[in-house]
């Protein structure tokens, strides 16, 4: 036998050891047959456990570790989902799938940190509609006067709920606000109103931020919610007292009060009699008369405070508001200073489609509005030298800005300034300056 022979029999010999100890150890690579002998031969797998002995524990497969927080899978579409447990215990999907798993994983990684910021919000409780969360945000604000749950009601009824009121919070979005703010105006809608209608929308959503319902406020239009009122006419005092004397005899103390004392219409017609001191000349306010949808006219607070006040009339007009109180007033101490033909009490309404037009037309006025009454007798307080604290305390207001908007420049007080610069120029010219003096003395 030669040495090759025995050399091939040794190796057969170490192949079958090595296979039975492969068995024996349970290693998942198997030994495989030798195509040219026939004959068993040791496994060459990575895996074979020919090299260690029963005694050593087997080594664990490597595998990718899991996700801490959520998890991901892939769609039939090929796309990934991305789902994880909320703080409430729900199970939840994103809202969108995602090309790549690792947009997913990036998406998970910052609801993660939403969590644990204590930022986040149940996606589920934006789908209430904003018709139903406005209604209800109205009904819930406290200390809200009538006239003013009045007005929140038109604005949200007929502006806010055509375009938003079948959405759900979470849906309304900043273009969808920078949209309806466009078509308000181009619709016709006055700029106060647009305003007005902005102004709402924006707190109703900023309360929604508040009770964790939406994340932001969408309502982010700079400047929109400023109202820009067109600069209301100013009578003069001729033209205050041709109005007067076209108006039917009832009305004309109240056209005179309303210039002279710059009273509101509401808190003119809650006056009575106990609030007249015309040999004090002053007329007390403390409540207004107010026509509220659903329960007609009734008495209600003051705007504000400051509302609650004192006002000096001019002595011209004491006479008329005698003559006045003699025939129209109602009688007792609580009876109405200004009442209708029916001695009723004055609704604005009827007044100003029976009486303040037709005086207007009488009176060869333009079309202005009761109120500018107000503002002509503040305008010419400001004109007689009254500061801004005197107009404040005259109007009712407790804020600054409200006098400084009152406190126009009428033509007659331009050219008054104007005069008084031509005076003082004039003066300054005629004696001349110290040089010009000089000039004038060496000459001579």
């Amino acid at each position: 036998m030669t040495l090759a022979k025995f050399e091939l029999i040794d190796a057969e010999k170490a192949h079958h050891k090595i296979a039975k100890m492969c068995a024996w150890l349970g290693c998942r690579a198997r030994a495989t047959t030798s195509g040219t002998l026939g004959r068993p031969r040791p496994p060459r797998s990575a895996e074979c456990c020919s090299l260690t002995t029963p005694d050593e524990p087997r080594r664990p497969s490597k595998s990718k570790p899991k996700r801490r927080f959520g998890r991901v899978r892939q769609l039939p579409s090929g796309r990934f989902q991305a789902r994880y447990k909320g703080p409430d215990d729900i199970d939840r999907a994103a809202p969108e799938t995602f090309a790549t798993k690792r947009d997913a994983e990036v998406w998970l990684t910052k609801k993660e940190a939403e969590i644990l910021d204590d930022e986040w919000i149940d996606p589920d409780a934006g789908k209430i509609t904003l018709g139903e969360y406005g209604r209800s945000w109205i009904d819930e604000r406290p200390n809200l006067r009538p006239r003013t749950v009045e007005l929140y009601g038109y604005l949200f009824r007929v502006h806010l709920v055509p375009t938003f009121g079948g959405k759900a919070l979470s849906e309304i979005k900043d273009p969808h606000v920078r949209r309806w703010r466009k078509r308000l105006p181009d619709s016709g809608v006055s700029e106060v109103t647009v305003a007005k209608a902005y102004r709402l929308l924006k707190a109703m959503l900023t309360t929604a931020v508040d009770d964790q319902l939406i994340k932001r406020n969408p309502c982010r239009i700079k400047g929109a919610g400023q109202e820009r009122s067109p600069e209301r006419p100013i009578l003069t005092v001729a033209q205050v007292y041709r109005l007067a004397g076209t108006v039917e005899p009832r009305y004309r103390a109240l056209v005179l009060l309303a210039t002279f004392s710059g009273l509101r219409w509401g808190e003119l017609a809650g006056l009575q009699r106990r609030d007249l001191d015309l040999d004090a000349g002053t007329v007390r306010v403390e409540r207004q008369l107010m026509q509220i949808t659903g329960k007609g006219l009734v008495f209600a607070d003051l705007k504000s405070n400051a509302g609650k006040r004192t006002v000096v009339i001019p002595e011209l007009i004491i006479e008329d508001l005698r003559a006045h109180v003699k025939d129209f007033t109602q009688d007792g101490d609580r009876g109405l200073v200004f009442a209708g033909p029916d001695d009723g009490p004055l609704r604005n309404t009827n007044f100003n489609r029976r009486v303040w037009a037709r005086a207007l037309q009488d009176a060869d006025l333009p079309k202005i509005h009761f109120h500018d009454l107000r503002h002509t007798g503040n305008t010419l307080a400001a004109n007689a030298g009254a500061s801004i604290r005197e107009l404040m305390e005259r109007m009712g207001h407790s804020s600054t800005r409200a006098a400084m908007i009152y406190q126009h420049s009428t033509d007659e007080r331009q050219r008054e300034v104007a005069r008084k610069l031509d005076d003082l120029a004039r003066g300054a010219l005629d004696g001349g300056s110290g040089t010009q003096r000089a000039r004038k003395q060496k000459g001579a």
